[in-house]
C-alpha cells in the first residue's frame, strides 16, 4: 500500500459506517486497503447495494471488525449476512436515499470510484449513480478511486473534484457482467414475455437469460423506450437497427434512462460521452409517479416463487436471504398505472431440481416481495395468464394452466383444499 492509500484509508477508524458505491463500479482498489488495515479499526459498519468482486470485509478475519447492513443480497456477501455475521435491510430501491436524507443512516465515510476530472474539474460516477449521489451528499468524507477506464455518462452521476476529500489514482477495468446462453425454457418464457411487448412501449429489464431472450426477439418492432432500473449489452443491437429510440417516451424521449448497468466493455464503450445514455439517480429511475408518465411501461421482473393467490416471493428461499426487494415493486406498480402498460412476472414453472415454483403457500419464512393486489401477468415456458381482475379460485386456475405437467394434479388437489370447490 502507497504511503499516500495508507494516510488516506486512516480516515476510517472505529465505530463507523462506510458507505461503499456498488455494482461495476466497486471500487474494489479501496475496499481492499481498508481490510488490510482492519487491525487498526473496530466496530465499522459497511451498508451498499450489489456490488461486485470478492468482499474480504465478510471474510476471516476480517469479519470480527467489519460488520455489513446491506439494501441488497448479492453472491458476495449471501453466506456472511446468512450466517448471522450481517444484516439486510428490506427497503425499496426508490426510498434508499432517504435513509441518507433523513439521517436514518448518516455516513461517516463514502467510497466511490470515478472517472479523472475534465478540464472544469468534474468526475463521473460512470455506470453506477443509483443511491450513490445521496451517499456522497450525506457522507463527512468521500474517498475516491479515480480510474481512467470508468465512462464518463451524462445525466446526475456528475460530482466536482471539490466534493471529493481524498483520492487515489488506480487505473484497471472495471467489472465486466457476461450472459450464459439462455437455456431452452429461458427461450421459451422469452418468446412468450416477448409476445406481450407492443410497438411503443418503454422497457424496463434486467440482465440474464430471459431478458436477452425477450429483446432478442424484438427486433420486428418499432420505437421502443427504455426508462429501466438497469440495462446491459441486450439492448445494443436493438439500438443499433433503431428498434429502441424512446420517440413516444413522455419522460425523456429519445434518451436511455437507467441507474445502473452492468455488462461488457462495447456496453460502457457505449455508454462512454453518449448524450442519449442518461444515469440517473434510483429516486428518479424508480419513482412510480414518474415511471407510470411514460406509455405503455413493460416491467419484466423474475421471482422464486409465486403463491396459488399470486403472492410474489423474489429476494428469499424461505428464511434464507437470496437477494433484496430492490425495484421490483416501483416498476410493478409503474407499469400497471401506466397507460397501456403490463407488469409482468416471469420464472421457469420449475426449478434446476424438478421442484414447482407455483406452490400452495410460500415456504416457511418466505419474503413477499410483490403482494398479490399488484400482480398481474405471469409467464412460465408454457404460457401467460393476467391475474389482474380474477378472484382467489379463478387466480389458482390460471397459475395451474403455466404450472409443470408433472405438479399440476398436486396443485389441484391443493386448491381444492384450499377453495372447497373442484375448478
Amino acid at each position: 500500500m502507497s504511503n499516500k492509500l495508507a494516510e488516506i484509508i486512516k480516515n476510517i477508524t472505529r465505530d463507523q459506517r462506510i458507505f461503499i458505491q456498488g455494482a461495476a463500479m466497486t471500487p474494489k482498489f479501496l475496499v481492499d486497503a481498508m481490510c488490510q488495515d482492519y487491525k487498526r479499526m473496530s466496530n465499522i459498519e459497511i451498508i451498499h447495494l450489489h456490488t461486485e468482486g470478492e468482499a474480504l470485509y465478510t471474510q476471516d478475519p476480517y469479519r470480527d471488525t467489519f460488520h455489513i447492513n446491506s439494501f441488497f443480497v448479492g453472491g458476495n456477501v449471501r453466506n456472511c449476512i446468512n450466517l448471522g455475521f450481517g444484516g439486510y435491510i428490506p427497503i425499496f430501491l426508490s426510498e434508499v436515499h432517504l435513509l441518507f436524507q433523513r439521517n436514518k443512516l448518516p455516513i461517516d465515510v463514502a467510497l466511490i470510484q470515478v472517472s479523472p476530472p475534465d478540464k472544469h474539474g468534474y468526475c463521473s460516477l460512470g455506470s453506477s449513480v443509483d443511491v450513490t449521489l445521496a451517499a456522497i451528499e450525506s457522507a463527512k468524507v468521500v474517498i475516491a478511486q479515480i480510474n481512467e477506464n470508468v465512462p464518463r455518462t451524462h445525466g446526475d452521476g456528475i460530482i466536482h473534484i471539490s466534493q471529493i476529500n481524498y483520492s487515489v489514482y488506480h487505473n484497471h477495468p472495471i467489472y465486466q457482467a457476461t450472459t450464459k446462453s439462455a437455456t431452452v425454457i429461458e427461450e421459451q418464457i422469452g418468446k412468450h414475455v416477448a409476445s406481450l411487448v407492443e410497438d411503443g412501449a418503454t422497457l424496463q429489464m434486467g440482465i440474464g437469460g430471459i431478458p436477452n431472450v425477450v429483446l432478442a426477439n424484438l427486433t420486428n418492432h418499432k420505437d421502443l423506450g427504455i426508462h429501466t432500473e438497469m440495462f446491459s449489452d441486450g439492448i445494443l443491437p436493438l439500438i443499433k437497427s433503431g428498434v429502441i429510440n424512446g420517440k413516444y417516451k413522455k419522460l425523456k424521449p429519445g434518451k436511455i434512462v437507467s441507474c445502473f448497468a452492468m455488462g461488457t466493455q462495447e456496453l460502457y464503450d457505449f455508454m462512454d460521452d453518449n448524450p442519449s445514455v442518461h444515469m440517473k439517480e434510483a429516486s428518479y429511475t424508480n419513482n412510480t409517479g414518474l415511471i407510470r408518465m411514460n406509455p405503455k411501461v413493460t416491467a419484466i421482473n423474475s421471482a422464486i416463487e409465486i403463491d396459488l393467490t399470486g403472492q410474489i416471493c423474489a429476494d428469499t428461499i424461505g428464511q434464507y436471504q437470496y437477494s433484496g426487494v430492490g425495484g421490483q415493486m416501483d416498476f410493478i406498480r409503474g407499469a400497471s398505472l401506466s397507460e397501456g402498460g403490463k407488469a409482468i412476472i416471469a420464472l421457469p414453472s420449475i426449478t434446476k431440481n424438478g421442484v414447482s415454483k407455483i406452490v400452495p403457500f410460500l415456504k416457511e419464512g418466505a419474503g413477499v416481495t410483490t403482494t398479490r393486489a399488484h400482480v398481474h401477468y405471469i409467464a412460465t415456458e408454457y404460457g401467460v395468464v393476467d391475474l389482474f381482475g380474477l378472484n382467489l379460485k379463478q387466480r389458482a386456475n390460471a397459475l395451474i394452466s403455466i404450472a409443470h405437467p408433472d405438479h399440476r394434479e398436486a396443485l389441484d388437489r391443493a386448491a381444492f383444499e384450499r377453495f372447497n370447490e373442484k375448478f
